[in-house]
């Protein structure tokens, strides 16, 4: 392999970062080409949104070993945050990703504002190869072009990792995975949000005493209902609109209840239970959107109207798309890949990851081989490596590049070696795109990170027996969650679902 070139990592979020770490520690050159101002900047965008999972679950080895380690200029003495605390978004930027990005041996690799628009093949001799040309192909370097301001940059690379994550790229709110008739201009005028608005926050005027639709039911539609209902104990005006694809079954809505093992999970459901029933929340099911037409009320007031293919009509002030995210592979238009037909992830990881079957926890380890494709020495990686698929968990897009950075240092043996040691329990993302955790609603209390008890004692939502913390711990044992509005059925509690439901 040629090594004279440096293996650039698109994207440096949580696992592109802890791809250059491990490279680096393999002493690889490594460049990273990270589209926002700063490292984490997806992440950013809903700082304000608490993980599901703790601390322990979301460094990576390699990474944590590079900031404990004292170099010259460097006196290594970052301290991880305690194991058991839940972070928010911006916390996991400012607390890990951020002193990551600044670490002498990092910031160098990285370059920002660099948004990568193609990677395809070139030559040595600089001869262009596409799509269509076999000849010396494999022997190639990557060609991979970025936008920087108003001017476009090349850079050659001897392997390229994807790990752009899939937040820039949402599911739309029309029917059969593309846009609804008129959808683009709602978005243009404001009235169709981003997937996970600050609705406690700094959007608040933007929801409060106002008609809003969200549509989904995942981790970050479920996070968006219950800060809305508690945003109308505080303004009643607000109406607050659940809009489904399908019929409702409440054991898909609101989980396993008693059954799941995971009491943050389980106070999920029960809580947006409670706000159903409480008339809080209304429920429309059967959401197949066609068109959305932006309307004007008293001179200046915009509104939009949902055309749905049976006919009715939906009205709203605001629509929250919690539809979910799929992978932007035009950039990888040159590049030959062999992508799982229905899940739009490696096909060899297809199979281990679709969600009919699979939930974060049961999903094979995996590493280089299944993540491989007929472009030699490229990869896709994190959240975008599982397509469509929504049982993405951070550890193991950890362990992804881990494995990948071993075959590409020529460790075969150590990229063969794939662990993971997930819980059953590990819950599935669903909506939430990137390579982290899942909102968590039974946050860890302020005062001295503990967590909160369930709001209802008695809504059955018991763990599993846990053994003592250590000192200054009080919350059970972590467990790793992903985002994403797991029911606890089909993935460990399938018989609580009537078949007929399903």
């Amino acid at each position: 392999m040629n090594t004279s070139h440096p293996v650039v990592v698109i994207g440096a979020g949580p696992i592109g970062l802890a791809a250059a770490a491990q490279l680096l520690e393999r002493g690889q050159d490594v460049v990273v080409l990270e589209a926002g101002a700063a490292a984490g900047a997806g992440m950013r965008e809903w700082g304000h949104i608490k993980l599901f999972s703790t601390w322990r679950y979301n460094i990576d080895a390699a990474a944590r070993r590079l900031l404990e380690t004292r170099i010259a200029g460097y006196p290594g003495d970052w301290v991880a945050p305690r194991e058991t605390q839940l972070p928010t978004s911006a916390q996991m930027v400012s607390e890990y990703l951020a002193p990551l990005a600044a670490h002498p041996s990092m910031a160098p690799c990285i370059k920002y504002g660099h948004r990568v628009i193609a990677v395809t093949r070139v030559l040595p001799s600089g001869a262009g190869v596409d799509l269509a040309r076999s000849a010396g192909r494999d022997s190639s370097l990557f060609l991979v072009r970025s936008r920087v301001g108003d001017e476009t940059v090349d850079v050659l690379a001897r392997a390229v990792i994807d790990a752009s994550g899939t937040w820039s790229s949402p599911n739309p709110v029309g029917r059969s995975g593309i846009d609804a008739l008129g959808e683009a201009a709602a978005r243009a005028a404001g009235l169709i949000t981003s997937p996970l608005p600050d609705v406690l926050g700094a959007s608040a005027n933007q929801f409060a005493g106002r008609t809003v639709l969200v549509l989904g039911a995942g981790h970050s539609a479920a996070n968006t209902l219950l800060a809305l209902g508690r945003l109308r104990q505080q303004h009643p005006t607000t109406t607050i609109l659940w809009g489904l694809r399908g019929p409702a079954n409440p054991i898909r809505l609101y989980g396993g209840g008693s059954a799941d093992e995971l009491p943050a999970r389980c106070q999920l459901g029960t809580s947006l239970r409670r706000f159903v029933e409480n008339g809080d929340i209304s429920i429309v099911e059967n959401v197949s959107v066609a068109s959305i037409a932006v309307i004007a009320s008293n001179g200046t007031d915009l509104h939009v109207e949902l055309a749905l293919a049976d006919g009715r009509r939906l009205l709203a002030d605001v629509v929250v798309p919690a539809t979910g995210f799929r992978p932007d592979l035009s950039i990888l238009a040159e590049l030959r890949l062999d992508l799982d037909p229905i899940v739009e992830a490696p096909r060899e990881l297809g199979p281990l990851i679709d969600p009919e079957f699979h939930s974060c926890g049961t999903v094979a380890a995996h590493g280089e081989r299944e993540l491989a494709h007929p472009e030699s020495n490229f990869y896709i990686v994190g959240m975008k490596s599982y397509g469509r698929a929504p049982t993405f968990l951070m550890a193991t897009g950890y362990e992804q590049v881990r494995s990948i950075a071993a075959a590409l240092a020529g460790d075969r043996a150590a990229a063969d070696a794939v662990e993971l040691e997930l819980p059953e329990t590990g819950v599935c993302s669903t909506d939430l795109a990137g390579s982290c955790d899942a909102p968590a609603v039974v946050a860890a209390a302020e005062a001295g990170g503990c967590c909160s008890p369930p709001e209802d004692a008695g809504s059955g939502c018991v763990g599993p027996a846990v053994a003592a913390e250590p000192a200054g711990g009080c919350c059970g044992a972590p467990e790793p969650v992903t985002i994403g509005f797991a029911t606890g059925t089909l993935h460990g509690f399938a018989d609580l679902v009537d078949e007929d439901t399903i």
